[in-house]
């Protein structure tokens, strides 16, 4: 019996040691997987770092840009205000010239008194029996209006507005 019972337990021991042995092959199997997933992770990390460092250049250069933007917005938006505000007094110069030419065209035009009486003329040309010596304003009376307006304009600049 004892010789039996050392070939039982030599089979167990065989035994165990075949499933240990495929036990080992399992986790060695296991352990290469793990292994290249390890270098699959790496490569992964390593891109990202990559990525990672582009992303930082690329704000900044985007930062740099803002800054630069914005100068130059403020510098043309300062001079927007400026181009504005000549605008608005070239318009108000343009308004005051062109109230002093309705003066001097008014002031050149026949008075309302002649008016009727050249209207008259026009209607019966034929008529000279009911010719109306019509009172004209002199000449000089004309002129001297038209160089009072005239004289009433503001220079700017050195010119004559």
């Amino acid at each position: 019996m004892s010789h039996s019972l050392g070939i039982a337990i030599e089979s167990l021991v065989a035994l165990l040691l075949v499933v240990t042995i495929g036990y080992c092959m399992l986790l060695n199997a296991r352990l290469k997987r793990l292994k290249a997933d390890e270098n699959s992770l790496k490569a992964t990390i390593a891109e990202l770092i990559t990525a990672t460092e582009i992303a930082e250049r690329a704000i900044g250069g985007l930062k740099h840009t803002v800054r630069d933007v914005n100068e130059n917005l403020g510098s043309q938006l300062t001079a927007a205000s400026q181009m504005s505000q000549q605008l608005k007094k070239q318009l108000a110069e343009g308004d005051n010239v062109v109230r002093r030419l309705s003066k001097i065209a008014s002031a050149a035009r026949p008075s309302s008194e002649a008016a009727p009486a050249a209207v008259a003329q026009a209607a019966a040309p034929q008529a000279a029996v009911l010719q109306v010596a019509v009172p004209q304003i002199s000449s000089a009376k004309a002129i001297a209006q038209a160089a009072q307006a005239f004289s009433e304009r503001r220079r700017s600049n050195g010119l004559a507005a």
